[in-house]
This record gives C-alpha cells, structure tokens and sequence, in this order.
C-alpha cells in the first residue's frame, strides 16, 4: 500500500467527490460522514508522506523525494507525481484547513446550495494534484480541475453580490487559463517536453534564437502564476470575490493564492533565481512582492468590513511571501513556509469567524457605537447608546468571538506570543543577515504592513464587538470548533518554533537543490518499459 501512497491525495477526493454525487441529496448524515472521512484519510496519507514512508524500486527516492511514475512509464516518458518537503507540507495544510472548513459547512453552509460536498471533494482533488504533479501539461490540468469546482463554490448560496463577484473571478481565471495553455505549448514547441524537471535541463541548451521565445512562454507562464498568487496589478479582483464567498468557502481559499507562490516558488528554484526567465527571477518576486505589500496595507486600512478586510490580509500575506521567496539567496525561504503555514491557518479562522461575528448584526450599529467616542461628548453627558454595564456578564458566545478575534488579530498582525511573530521575527532575522539595501527594504515593508494590519484589526474588530444592540450570536460547537482547532495549531506551532524552523530550512535547502530533483525525476538509467 505504502507504495501507492504519491497517488491516494487525488483518488481519495476524486472517488468521494464521484460518490457524493451518486448519493442524494436528502441524506445529509451519511454525505457528510462520507466528505469527512475522505478528508479524514487524505490527512492521514498527507501526513505519511511528509514523514517520509519507505520507498521501493517502483517508486525510487533521492534524498527525501519520492517519484511515483503513473502506469509505469518513467519519466520523461510518462506522467510522474513528486513528492518532497515542500510537496508533502501542501498537502498537510490543504487537508487541515479543508477539514475545518468542511466541518463548518455541515452546520448550515453545505445546504444552502446544491452539491456543495462533491464540489469540495473535488477542489481538493485540484490543489493536491498541483502540489504532486511534476508536469506543465499535468498542472494545467489540476488547475482547472481546482477551478472549475471553485466556481461553483463560490457562486454556492445565493445574493446579488455573490453572483457579480463570482462572475468577475471566473473571467479572470478563464482568461488566465487560456494564457496558460498558449504558454504549455510554446515551451512544448521549443524544449520538446513539459516535464518541469527536463525543461529545467533542457533551457541552458537552447539556441540563442529560441531563447529569447522561451523566455517570452515562460513569461506568459509567470503571469499566470502571479494571477494566481494575486500579486499587484493583477489582484484586484480578490477582496471582493472572497468576501462575497460563503465563510467555510473565504476559509478554503484562504489557500488558493498559495498555489500560484507554489508554482512561483517552484519553477524559480528549479530554473535557478539568477538564471530564471521573468518573472521567476528572485529580484522580479521581491519587487512583486513589496508593491503588493504596500497596495494591500493601504487596502486594510481603507476598508470598512470584516470580510473585505480578511481579504485585503490574505493580499497582505501574499505579497509578503512574494517578497521573502524573492530575496537574494535561500535564507529567507525557511522562515517564509513557516509564515505561509501562520498565515494560512490564521487567513481560514478568519473568513469564519467573521461570519460567526457578523451574524445578527444590525447594519450601521458599528458606527452608532463609536460615533459618541469619535466626535466627542461634553464632560458629564451620557452617549444616548450608554447603559449601566457595570456587573453584567459577558455570554458564552461572545467571550468565544471576542477571544478568537484578538487570538487572529495577533496572529495575522505579527505580535507575540503566537506563531505570526515567530515567522515574522524569523524573516527579519534572515533579512538584517544579508547586508544591503534589499533587507533595508523588505524590514520596513514588513513592519510598516504589520502595523497597518493591527490597526485595520483592532479598528473593526471594536466596532464589531462593542456593538451592544445586537442579540447574542447562537453558535454550534461545529462552527465554533474548525475556529479554535485552527487558531491551537497556531499556537502549538509557536510552541512549537524550534523544531518547526529547522524542519523548514531543511526543506528550503532541499528545495533550492534543483540538481537532485532532476536526478530523482529523470534518473540515468531510465528507459521504456516492456
């Protein structure tokens, strides 16, 4: 069985998916027993495989890289699946946060619409084979799969709002798709292949006069990643489209923009940063990456709702790790996959519990709320909105929601003790280790980014939480449980730090080793088999 484990990550959510839809639709106990254990299992074999399970001759490993060749056929000849430290991580965390925004859909969210579970499945299917597949044509494919069930999910429910903001990341993808696939087949023309591994092998050979074509495919491939990672000027469509999102949908695509910083960070490293076409060169990353900083903490700080803000911080991150996997050299790759794992974790907390904050809100109480305090009231006159406060307790529910929200708060923004001042301690640590302007740079982008997210953080999460006309949230333990099982892997991961870190920059120091890659992909004595 263990040899057949590269392969389950994408059986397991496409058999699911193909039972869920076989299954009707009235028998939500056993639909959701099902989506659960599936995701169940795909954790598990997530987690087998970032332990490193023995190899055998049918599935060969160099240092810590597992291939899996699909039918037999090696490569180049046949399909392969790659499984490293990096491959391995994606998948741990794409199964974590789709299991907890799974876990919160069943409360309400997976009937407000039809074939939601099955949607899931399969969008799980499409981020797992874009972490595993060693092969342009191969993620082209993935994508598309991670696509098309996305728009579903996020067309999922109902609302004016949601159906525009939907429609807008459709185009924009199908666009980008289309890009995509003209980019496949010009670096098909040129090197004769779309294993990622051999063109990587195959690029320093090209004649002068094909280099400069392949350089312009590889750029239109880099422009799609960069749609995907939502880097500036291409971003603007994100904040609305995941705040219009359903909240267990905004919790899972917390992770999409990750797989275009996964497709960015991978080609680049395989290519070489200095030796990369635009834009997989580490300086093109950097500059991507402060811009889109920058854009996105004049975005927190501008708007005025939870949801577009939870949006704006998943620009925040992004921009932040564009900025860390461009840096000159590898130092600051370790430090930057822990922040992606801080960020995730905390990004998916975040779209659900705005959801569960905003829930019986009255619209405009927010302002009412604040307004005595902003615009000023006479010394001894009382804000019509005052009441007598004094020995009333606070319920349940909104200790939970106050609570959660300063624990993402501190984690998005950065402060101690939890795992968002870890990373970004880390990543200014590397940072201040390389001399040079470069660091100079990305230290005050870091900081100044941080801040304008605090502030965001704390300006609307007072406005949400001192709201004293709303009636009390009623929650279930299956909303309120994917929250707090998030936020403790934040913490645990902070506790954690020291042998999270070293785990990390082993992985970037294997990751930036693009030649055993190629040698574990491609290996010499590979031949077609009988």
């Amino acid at each position: 069985m263990s040899t057949h484990l590269p392969i389950l990550p994408v059986l397991l959510p496409l058999l699911a998916g193909a039972l869920l839809l076989l299954m009707r639709e009235s028998g939500h106990g056993a639909r959701a027993l099902l989506a659960v254990l599936a995701t169940l299992a795909q954790l598990g074999v997530a987690l087998l495989l970032v332990a490193g399970t023995p190899g055998s001759p049918d599935t060969p490993t160099s240092a810590g890289i597992r291939v899996y060749a699909l039918g037999g056929w090696p490569a180049p000849f046949g399909i392969v699946l790659v499984v490293d430290r990096l491959a391995g991580f994606m998948l741990s965390l794409t199964a974590i946060l789709g299991l907890a925004a799974m876990i919160y859909a069943l409360a309400r969210w997976e009937r407000a619409g039809s074939h939601f579970l099955p949607l899931f499945q399969f969008l799980l299917m499409g981020l797992n084979g874009a972490f595993l597949t060693g092969d342009l044509f191969n993620l082209f494919v993935f994508f598309e799969i991670l696509l098309a069930a996305s728009y579903g999910l996020a067309l999922h429910g109902s609302g004016r709002m949601r159906v525009r903001a939907g429609l807008h990341y459709i185009v924009i993808n199908l666009v980008a798709s289309l890009v995509f696939l003209i980019a496949a087949a010009l670096i098909y023309g040129l090197t004769g292949t779309l294993n990622m591994a051999e063109v990587a092998q195959r690029m320093p050979q090209l004649d002068a006069d094909l280099r400069g074509l392949f350089d312009l495919a590889v750029f239109l491939l880099g422009l799609v990643f960069l749609v995907k990672a939502a880097a500036w000027p291409l971003n603007f469509w994100l904040p609305a489209t995941y705040a219009a999102a359903a909240a267990p949908v905004g919790g899972v695509f917390a992770l999409l923009t990750k797989v275009g910083i996964y497709g960015l960070l991978r080609i680049s490293t395989l290519f070489g940063q200095d030796a990369a076409p635009a834009p997989f060169q580490g300086e093109w990353l950097f500059h991507f990456g402060l811009i889109t900083l920058a854009v996105a903490s004049l975005g927190v700080l501008s708007v005025q709702k939870l949801d577009r803000l939870a949006g704006f911080m998943i620009l925040l991150s992004s921009g932040l790790l564009l900025a860390a996997f461009g840096f000159s050299g590898t130092r600051l790759t370790g430090p930057g996959l822990y922040y992606l794992a801080s960020s995730v974790l905390g990004g998916g907390a975040l779209f659900m519990l705005v959801e569960l904050a905003e829930r019986n809100r009255v619209p405009g109480n927010d302002f009412l709320a604040v307004s005595a305090e902003a615009f000023g009231l006479p010394d001894g006159e009382e804000s019509p909105l005052a009441e007598e406060t004094a020995g009333v307790a606070i319920p349940a529910a909104m200790a939970f929601l106050g609570l959660a929200f300063i624990t993402c708060a501190v984690v998005l923004a950065g402060l101690p003790p939890f795992s968002g001042f870890v990373a970004k301690f880390a990543l200014l640590r590397a940072a201040l280790m390389t001399p040079g302007p470069q660091a100079w740079l990305f230290f005050a982008a870091l900081l100044l980014s941080g801040l304008a997210g605090l502030i965001a953080l704390s300006r609307l999460g007072i406005r949400v939480f001192w709201d004293r006309e709303r009636p009390v949230p009623r929650l279930q333990l299956l909303e309120a449980g994917p929250v707090a099982a998030l936020l403790l892997l934040c913490m645990l991961l902070a506790f954690g730090a020291g042998p999270a870190l070293v785990w990390f920059e082993t992985a970037a120091t294997a990751l930036h080793d693009s030649g055993t890659y190629i040698r574990a992909v491609l290996p010499t004595d590979a031949g077609v088999p009988p």
